[in-house]
């Protein structure tokens, strides 16, 4: 058992060497935890469809989002017209024999709304999962770990873990941190067992807080609760294949760790390779969870497969 206190920058370290799972599934891997999820797990998750019931687990993609500007010039959707319905209104179109049609656009960061980190999105001493140099991601995008090489996933059994109904609030509070005792103790509460190959979605209801006051207050890059160091052990020893949050940056903010920003990206992200989602909307699925009595259902949420991005939009489904 470590001597180390568990905010320094020392024990991130030692967490990165204790958790790291580079070369387990061979050295050309790029799926990393995903790979837990195997043919048998997709057979049980799909046996999971009883209701018929489907959840849109995403924000929607608009002017609306919680992006300004200020963390790497991250800003919300920008969607424009191409052709509208004014173009067949003045017979642009009229050289075309009968069809008339509207086209669209969006500029908009991979990672600005509802979104899966890529395994090439974050690096640690100049490595990314397998360690790969920096040289992998160069202006035209990532040679290694990119997210469309993750395009046949993330599919799987999904868990919701509701941490304001487990702690007995309407919203967990910035800066309130969730430990593995906390994600032990939810899945406990909600019946629900969690293990090897599972997506778990840990709900901090901070998205049903913004809808309440109205604004978005310190959402984006700014005080929030979320995951502390210490869910990395639960999360490593479950065997997840992946994980998500409905805050910004899946961690608590500020973080528990002191000279280390989002050290859980770099001990789980870099080093366990567990794809990380952030920005989830799972207010609906917290009430249909609520409803079905039961905090389990199969989750289909893959990545668009955007040839050498580090990160991807999605609009992750839960079926029940």
């Amino acid at each position: 058992m470590t001597t180390l206190q568990n905010n320094t920058r020392q024990y991130v370290e030692e967490l990165c060497q204790r958790y790291r799972r580079w070369g387990q599934w061979g050295s050309e891997d790029e799926h990393g935890s995903l790979n837990f999820i195997t043919p048998d797990t997709l057979v049980r998750a799909g046996e999971l469809i009883r209701t018929g019931k489907v959840v849109s687990c995403a924000l929607p993609f608009d002017e609306n989002g919680p992006q300004s500007g200020r963390f790497g010039g991250r800003h919300n959707p920008i969607h424009t017209m191409v052709q509208d319905g004014g173009d067949i209104a003045i017979g642009a179109q009229d050289h075309i024999k009968e069809l008339r049609f509207t086209d669209d656009t969006i500029t908009m960061p991979l990672q600005c709304g509802t979104q899966w980190d890529a395994l090439a999105h974050v690096f640690h001493k100049g490595r990314m999962y397998g360690g790969h140099g920096v040289e992998h991601v160069t202006s035209n995008g990532a040679t290694r770990n990119s997210i469309e090489k993750v395009a046949d996933g993330i599919t799987g059994r999904g868990v919701l873990l509701d941490m304001p109904k487990y702690y007995g609030v309407e919203w967990m509070q910035p800066g309130q941190s969730i430990s593995s005792a906390d994600l032990a103790g939810a899945a406990e509460a909600q019946s629900v067992e969690v293990g090897r190959g599972d997506i778990v979605l840990i709900r901090t209801g901070q998205i049903a807080q913004v809808r309440a006051e109205g604004t978005w207050g310190t959402y984006e890059a700014g005080d929030a609760p979320g995951l502390g160091i210490d869910s990395a052990h639960w999360i490593f020893d479950k065997e997840i294949s992946a994980f998500c949050t409905d805050t910004w940056g899946a961690e608590v903010q500020p973080n528990d760790v002191d000279g280390v920003y989002q050290p859980l990206h770099l001990i789980l992200l870099v080093n366990a390779g567990i794809h990380i989602g952030e920005i989830f909307d799972l207010e609906a699925l917290s009430e249909t969870c609520a409803a079905e009595s039961r905090y389990e259902f199969l989750l289909v949420a893959p990545p668009l497969p955007i040839t050498g991005a580090v990160g991807s939009p999605v609009n992750p489904l839960a079926i029940f």
